[in-house]
């Protein structure tokens, strides 16, 4: 390797780092982190999952994944309560508040995934993404 900084790897760390600086800008304006937008996005998508797979899903462990959602029972964005067949398993789900600061939050992430759409021309976007995927997906 000639160049470590013109590798694969290097770029897609960049790339990630730059994303994660530029949502985490945008979303503090709303009072939000990606990771809490990460969750109360899931939660849209699959009301009532557990902490574990909020915590797969947005690429945190448990332990840090309990302090989010503690912030966000806090902010009155979510609710939780205990799973009917699980005993010691909590479900959580949004509250109008919380679908309210989503849909804000979406909106700048839909200008962030704007940006990067742009940048990417004039390849396809589409492209762009199942290589991304694959590249992951090489390395699991």
């Amino acid at each position: 390797m000639a160049d470590p900084y013109a590798t694969i790897g290097f770029a897609l760390k960049l790339a990630q780092q730059a994303l994660r600086t530029h949502m985490d800008a945008g979303l503090q304006r709303i009072g939000l982190t990606t990771p809490q937008y990460a969750v109360l996005n899931f939660l849209k998508a699959k009301p009532g999952a557990s902490n574990a797979e909020l915590a797969r899903r947005s690429f945190v462990t448990p332990q840090t994944m309990q302090g989010i959602v503690v912030a966000l029972e806090r902010s009155g964005f979510i609710v939780r309560a205990p799973h009917p067949d699980h005993g010691r398993v909590q479900t959580t789900e949004l509250t109008e508040r919380g679908r309210e600061v989503l849909a804000a939050a979406s909106g700048i992430v839909s200008e962030v995934e704007a940006r990067l759409r742009n940048a990417s021309a004039p390849l396809d976007p589409g492209t762009i993404a199942a290589a991304l995927l694959r590249l992951a997906e090489a390395l699991r």
